[in-house]
C-alpha cells in the first residue's frame, strides 16, 4: 500500500456569495415570523418581533466568534465534537430536524405565496409533490449554487426597502392593547412560538470550510474571521431591521380598521386569514392605500413571485444540505455504511431517500388538520433550530480550548442559557415538537448503533497515558517521511487509459516518482473539511480504484518507477487536482483528455480548461489524447 495524503477542500467561495447564500435561508424567516407572532399577540406583537430579531442578531454576533474559532466548517457538529462524539451526533441530528421542517416549511409557504387562495387542504400535498421533485433533481448532484443565491437575494433586498419605503408614512406609535384574554405572562409565550427568525444562521458556521482565508492565512493554519464577518454582518442587519420595520408596519394596520385591498373584511380578519403570506398581504395593503386596487393587486403578484421563487430555493438547499449532513455521518462512522453508497452522479444514495422522505412525513401529520398546518410546522421548526443553535453555542462556552476572550466567552454564555430556557419551553409547551425531536433522535441513535457494531467498535476505558499514546498527533508525529524526494509526476487515472501507459514511460525515462490519483467525484454538501475525517477512505475498498492502484504498483515494480497512489472524494475535482499538484509540489501534470458529450461539459464543466487557467506557473501540464 503506498502512502496517501491529506487534501484540503478549495477555498473558492467569496464573501458576497456566502451572504447570499446565508440569507437564502435566514432572510426568507421574515416571510413567516412576522406571522406567528400576530397569530400569537393579534395587532400587540410588536414587542414580540423586536425581542425575537434583538436576539437574532445577538445569535448572529456570537456566529462571528463561532466562525473565527472553526475555520474548517461543519457547523453544530464539528463545535460539539470538540466536547465529545455523542455531543456531536446530537447537534446534528438536531440540525438534520431543523433542515427536515426547513423544507417542509418553505415549500409550505412558497406555495401560500404563489396561490394565497389555494385551499389550505391541498397546500400539504402539493409541496409533497414539490419536495419529490427537488428529490429527483438532487439525485443529479447539487448545483453550484452561489451565483443562483445571488440573484435571488438582490430582488428580495430590494423588494423589502420598497415595502418598508411605503409602509413609513403609515406607521404609528399608537400600537393596539393587549388582545382580550392575554395578559404580559403570554409575552414570554408569543417570543418562545416567533423565535424562526433564528432559521438559517447556523449556515454561515457550515460554509467556512469553503470561505476563502483572509489574507496572511495559510491552508495550515486558515482564519476566515474577516470573510466571515463581511458575510454576516449585512445579512444580519437586514434580517433584524427589516423583520422589526415590517413587523411594525404590520402592527400599524390595525388603526386602520378595514382591510384597503379588500374594503369587505376587517383587518384583523384578514390578517388572520393570510398570515402565512405575510409579505404579500403588505404589498397587497400599502400598494392598495398609495395607487389604488390595481397597483395593490400588482404588487401582490410581485411579491408572491419573489418571495416564492426564494422560499422554494430554501427547500432545494435544505434537501442538499441533508444529504450532506447525512453523508458526513456516515463518513464519519456515526451512520451505517450503505449510507456512503453513491448512485451515478455520485449523490449518496440513501440519503437521498431520507432527505426526500423525511420532509414528506412531515407534511403528512399536517394533514391531520390542515388548518393549522403552519402552526404546526412552526412547532416542529423552532425547537430544531433552536436546539441545534444552542448545542454550537453551549460547546463553544464550556471548551476551554477555544482561547476565548472574557466578552467572547459572556455573550457567548449569555446567549446558551436564553436560548436554553426557549428551547425546554418548546419541550413543555409544544408536545408535537419534542415527539418529532424525540423520534429523530431515537432512530439516528439506533443507527449508530447500528454503524458501530457492524465496524466492530467497542467502548473501552483506557488511562490518559495510553490514549495519548495512540492518538492521531503521536501517529503522525511518528510516522517516517517519504524517502524518495525528487521530481515528481501527477497522473489523474479516470480509468485504465493511455495516459496513464505516457506516464509510466516518463517517469522511467526522468527516473521520478509517479503520483497516480484516482478521485470519486462527490455530488454532495459536505459538513466540513475531506482532512477532519477520522476514517480516511482507502483506495482498496473501491473497485475501480483498487484495479488501477494495483496495475500501477505491478508496472512501477517491473519498470524500476516508485508508483505513489493517492486516493480521494471531491465535490470540485479541478480544485482538488491543483491543490494536491500544489501541495504534493509535483513538477508536472497529465491529463487525459475528456471525450464528453458537448451537453455534459456544459453542465459539469470542462475540468482541463479549469486546472489548466488556475495551476501554478512553475507547475508544467500535459494533456495527452
Amino acid at each position: 500500500m503506498g502512502p496517501t495524503t491529506d487534501v484540503i477542500r478549495p477555498r473558492n467561495l467569496d464573501w458576497k456569495r456566502a451572504a447570499a447564500l446565508l440569507y437564502g435561508d435566514w432572510g426568507t424567516s421574515k416571510a413567516y415570523v412576522i406571522g406567528y407572532a400576530f397569530l400569537a399577540m393579534q395587532f400587540a406583537s410588536l414587542h414580540t418581533i423586536i425581542a425575537v430579531s434583538l436576539i437574532t442578531g445577538l445569535v448572529g454576533i456570537n456566529y462571528l466568534v463561532v466562525c473565527k474559532h472553526f475555520p474548517d466548517g461543519g457547523g453544530v457538529y464539528s463545535a460539539a465534537r470538540s466536547q465529545g462524539r455523542t455531543l456531536a451526533v446530537i447537534g446534528a441530528l438536531l440540525l438534520i430536524a431543523d433542515l427536515t421542517v426547513t423544507a417542509s416549511l418553505s415549500g409550505y409557504d412558497a406555495l401560500k405565496y404563489f396561490f394565497p387562495n389555494l385551499a389550505n387542504i391541498w397546500v400539504p400535498g402539493l409541496t409533497m409533490f414539490a419536495v419529490i421533485a427537488f428529490g429527483v433533481l438532487n439525485s443529479f448532484g447539487p448545483r453550484h449554487s452561489g451565483g443562483l443565491a445571488v440573484a435571488l437575494a438582490i430582488p428580495m433586498v430590494l423588494l423589502v426597502v420598497v415595502l418598508i419605503a411605503m409602509a413609513v408614512p403609515h406607521l404609528t406609535t399608537d400600537l393596539a392593547p393587549f388582545p382580550v384574554g392575554h395578559t404580559k405572562a403570554h409575552a414570554w409565550g408569543s417570543f418562545v412560538s416567533s423565535i424562526l427568525a433564528l432559521s438559517g444562521v447556523e449556515a454561515i458556521a457550515s460554509l467556512t470550510g469553503v470561505l476563502k482565508l483572509d489574507p496572511g492565512s495559510t491552508s495550515e493554519k486558515p482564519q476566515v474571521a474577516r470573510e466571515a464577518r463581511r458575510a454576516i454582518i449585512p445579512v444580519a442587519i437586514e434580517v433584524v431591521g427589516g423583520t422589526i420595520l415590517l413587523g411594525w408596519a404590520t402592527m400599524s394596520l390595525w388603526k386602520w380598521g378595514h382591510s384597503a385591498f379588500t374594503p369587505e373584511q376587517t383587518m384583523l380578519d384578514r390578517l388572520t386569514e393570510d398570515s402565512s403570506h405575510i409579505l404579500r398581504v403588505l404589498g397587497e395593503e400599502f400598494g392598495a392605500k398609495w395607487l389604488g386596487h390595481g397597483f395593490g393587486a400588482g404588487m401582490g403578484i410581485v411579491v408572491g413571485i419573489i418571495v416564492g421563487l426564494l422560499l422554494l430555493s430554501a427547500v432545494n438547499t435544505a434537501i442538499a444540505a441533508l444529504i450532506g449532513m447525512l453523508y458526513t455521518l456516515a463518513r464519519d462512522g456515526e451512520m451505517p455504511r450503505p449510507f456512503l453508497a453513491l448512485n451515478r452522479h455520485g449523490v449518496p444514495k440513501l440519503p437521498l431517500i431520507v432527505a426526500t422522505v423525511l420532509p414528506c412525513i412531515v407534511l403528512a401529520v399536517t394533514y391531520t388538520d390542515p388548518d393549522a398546518a403552519l402552526a404546526t410546522l412552526g412547532e416542529l421548526y423552532a425547537i430544531g433550530v433552536v436546539g441545534a443553535i444552542t448545542v454550537n453555542l453551549g460547546s463553544c462556552t464550556f471548551n476551554p480550548k477555544l482561547g476565548l476572550s472574557l466578552l467572547e466567552r459572556a455573550l457567548l454564555g449569555f446567549t446558551f442559557l436564553v436560548l436554553f430556557c426557549v428551547e425546554i419551553s418548546l419541550a413543555y409547551e409544544k408536545h408535537l415538537a419534542l415527539f418529532f425531536v424525540v423520534i429523530v433522535l431515537g432512530i439516528g441513535f439506533w443507527l449508530r448503533s447500528l454503524s458501530h457494531k457492524a465496524s466492530g467498535l467497542a467502548t473501552v476505558t483506557v488511562a490518559r497515558e495510553m490514549a495519548e499514546m495512540v492518538s492521531d498527533e503521536t501517529v503522525r508525529r511518528l510516522r517516517p517521511r517519504a524517502l524518495v524526494e525528487g521530481r515528481k509526476i501527477l497522473v489523474c487515472a479516470r480509468g485504465v487509459t493511455p495516459v496513464l501507459k505516457y506516464a509510466l514511460n516518463e517517469a522511467h525515462l526522468h527516473k521520478a516518482v509517479l503520483c497516480v490519483l484516482y478521485m470519486r467525484e462527490i455530488a454532495v454538501l459536505l459538513g466540513g473539511t475531506q482532512s477532519s475525517e477520522p476514517r480516511r477512505a482507502r483506495w482498496q475498498d473501491d473497485p475501480q480504484a483498487s484495479a488501477i492502484m494495483t496495475l500501477m504498483l505491478k508496472l512501477g515494480e517491473e519498470s524500476g518507477v516508485c508508483v505513489q497512489p493517492i486516493y480521494t472524494s471531491s465535490t470540485d475535482p479541478a480544485s482538488t487536482i491543483v491543490d494536491i499538484a500544489a501541495t504534493l509540489g509535483v513538477d508536472l501534470v497529465m491529463l487525459g483528455s475528456s471525450h464528453r458529450a458537448t451537453m455534459a461539459r456544459l453542465l459539469k464543466g470542462n475540468v482541463i480548461e479549469r486546472v489548466a487557467s488556475n495551476l501554478p506557473e512553475d507547475i508544467e501540464l500535459v494533456i495527452h489524447s
